[in-house]
Order: C-alpha cells, then structure tokens, then sequence
C-alpha cells in the first residue's frame, strides 16, 4: 500500500532491508550493453522507472521515445542515438522539457552529431539524426552535471578521432565519472583521466557478464531513518565497501549523526550511536543527492548545517535547493541561501504548520527524504507513488517500522 498520512510511534529498530539495484549502474550498464552488442543479460538490473524506460527505449523499434521524467535516460539516451543512424525523436514529462540539456547538445554537435530542438532552444523534445561522429577535442565546464560527460564518454570509444575531454573550473560529481570510466574498462575500453583531463582512443566494445549492486543512495534513507530514531539496528542487503558509487561515503558521514557502519559478507549493518556533531559541514560537489537526506536529519536531530557544493540540485528533477527551505519550513526550520551552491540552518525555527503537507515536485528523493519525519511528527507525503522513479518498494520496506496511518 503506497501511504499518505504517515506517523510512526517511537520504538527500537531492528530491521532487514532488502535495497534495490543501484538506478545509476544500471542505466549505464544497459548502454554500455548495447554499444557492446552483448548477447549477456545485466544481473540484478534495476526495476526503478528511470531503468525501465532507458530498456523500453532499447529494446524498441520506434523512432520516438518518452523517457517521463528519467533525466539520466534522457541524457544517455541522447548521446547514444547521436551515433546510432537513424532519425530519432526523444522527449519527456513537462518538468523535463525544462530541464537544460543545450550543454549537451552544443558538445555532441560539435563532435559530428546533427541535432534539432523541437519545441524551445536549449531544451527537449530532440530530433536527433543519428550517424558517426567525427569526435576530437572539446572543453567542457566541470561544474555541470556528470550525466553529460558521462554520455559523452560511453559513446566515445566509436568517434572515428576518439574523444579528449577538457574539463574546466571546478569539477563536480567526479565519482560518478569514475564510475563510468570504471565500468568502461570492465567492458574492455582503456581511458586516461589526468589532470581534469579525459582521453578515450578510438577501440571497441567487448561483450562481458555484468552485475548490479545495491544502490548506496537508497540507503541513505535507512541511514536517516537510524540517526532520527536514535536506537536500534539495520541491516542493508547487497552493499559494498569498495563500491564504485560515491554515495557510498554516506557510510562515513552518518558517523557524525550517530550511524556506526560495519561491513559484512552480504551487506552492512547500521547501529545507532551516542556520536553527535555539534554542527555539520560538508561539501556534497561528489555527493548532490545526498542532500536532502542530510538536510532533513540535520534539521530533525537539532543539529546546525551548512552544506556547500550543492549547484547542481537546482537542475534535478526540481530545484531542490528551494524545495528543502520550502518543505522544512513547514516543519518549523528557517533554512537559506547564503551564496550559490550553499545551503545553510543556523538553528532558527518557526512555527510550523498545524497539518503538514510534504510536496513532493516529482521528485523522488524529496518523497524518501522526508519519510523519516514521521518519527517525530504526523505527515502527509504528497504523490508517494513518485518514490518508483527509483525505489519501487520504498513504502512496502518503510511500512516494516510500524506504520500508523492510512
């Protein structure tokens, strides 16, 4: 049953968590499958919306696809049918047709690819005709999404010139690039990453069997719900220390909001902690959508913040950064802006509102992030069911806490 109304009666924790496949490994392991021409099947694939509509789109013989709300499909799906002959059509829902993708377009371009706009500059629906690319040099700013140079990358190795990537300014989001360039390499592609600096020679592809692990963002919300509950235990299923995913260093973080991680055989096991932080500061520019996991708790445990490196939230699936000092207010926390890509809560409260009313702007994580509220207070989430763009069964595994409600 997918909840609205939400209160959760304080108890001791002790949970077994089953958490999905990572969404970020799956969409590139299901290009990197098709520039590959596997014959394998991806183990442990996503079932998460955005996955399901980058393997509709793949395994389609239609020349126009609507990728919903998927940004990440959107973005790769947009490099690959650069290179793949063909006249393409690729749009979305209303919110993506006012996400920016013009960074993108302007680079594939660039390389040899020929792309329209079908509605407004800079902005999807695409018509993309696909052919090979001549590839070269290109200079990207580094403070853009990491999906870009992620497309970028995958479809590289079959630029006739190869791809050599500049980046710069300040790069953010470099794990995820890490985690391209290692997932690359498992499919037999060599990259050089130097100095801000990406080369990919001109090679192919090589066919090999591939498994997804646990999606280390999901489990921040586990970690979440620990840190506010303050006693008890976790178990997540399917988790690695040396993973590829830079969320991972959600493990790390939670330390200072009273989350202590052990790493086991098929998982990780969470306990809570005395250990709190007088006031949190982190820079999230490797980690964005973390975010709002750790804006709530923070606010939630009482504990002060102030995050930077957080630009790229306001280009998600809505402008996050408006949308936490939007919600959080309703839940008494006066939270601001102090300069670009800063977030900050110096403790300042309001009054909040009688009946709490959690918008959730289609974004998937505003939803999970503010689950956890319910430990402290009656909340209503608004369209739960947004949850699916990346945790399908978030509100059945949330339901084992105990759910009051209806």
């Amino acid at each position: 049953m997918i909840p609205k109304s939400i209160y959760i009666q304080p108890q001791d924790i002790n949970l077994q968590i089953n958490l999905p496949s990572s969404k970020s490994i799956s969409n590139r392991a299901l290009i990197l499958n098709a520039l590959a021409y596997s014959h394998y099947e991806i183990q442990n694939l996503s079932d998460c919306d955005d996955t399901r509509v980058t393997v509709k789109a793949l395994d389609s013989n239609d020349t126009t696809f609507n990728i919903g709300a998927a940004g990440t499909a959107m973005r790769f799906l947009t490099a690959f049918l650069a290179k793949t002959v063909g006249e393409w059509v690729i749009t979305g829902s209303e919110r993506m047709k006012n996400r920016p993708i013009k960074l993108l377009v302007d680079a594939l371009t660039s390389l040899g690819a020929r792309i329209e706009y079908v509605e407004k500059e800079g902005f999807p629906p695409l018509r993309i005709f696909g052919s090979a690319m001549m590839g070269g040099e290109i200079s990207l700013n580094g403070g853009v999404s990491s999906q870009y140079i992620s497309a970028l990358m995958m479809i590289a190795p079959y630029m006739q010139n190869g791809l050599k990537i500049r980046l710069e300014g300040n790069v953010i989001s470099v794990p995820y690039i890490r985690m391209t360039m290692s997932m690359m390499k498992q499919y037999g592609v060599d990259i050089a990453f130097e100095n801000n600096e990406i080369d990919i020679k001109t090679q192919n592809y090589k066919p090999v069997q591939y498994k997804v692990e646990s999606d280390w963002s999901a489990a921040s919300y586990w970690y979440e719900i620990l840190s506010i509950s303050g006693k008890g235990q976790i178990f997540l299923y399917g988790l690695n220390e040396n993973s590829s995913q830079g969320d991972s260093k959600v493990a790390e973080l939670f330390e200072q909001l009273g989350v202590k991680t052990d790493y086991k055989q098929d998982g990780v096991l969470l306990t809570s902690t005395d250990n709190y932080t007088d006031k949190f500061e982190y820079d999230f520019v490797d980690q964005p959508d973390l975010a709002q996991t750790f804006a709530v708790t923070c606010c939630l445990k009482n504990i002060p913040f102030h995050f930077t490196g957080v630009q790229s939230l306001k280009i998600k699936e809505t402008n996050r950064i408006a949308a936490l000092i939007n919600e959080l207010a309703k839940l008494g926390f006066v939270l601001f802006e102090p300069a670009e890509g800063e977030l900050s809560w110096t403790g300042e409260c309001c009054k909040p509102d009688k009946e709490i009313s959690i918008a959730t702007y289609e974004d998937h994580r505003m939803a999970m992030a503010f689950a956890p509220a319910a430990l402290k207070m009656p909340i209503v989430i608004e369209e739960p069911e947004v949850v699916s763009k990346s945790y399908p069964d978030f509100w059945k595994d949330f339901e084992k806490l105990t759910l009051n409600g209806n």
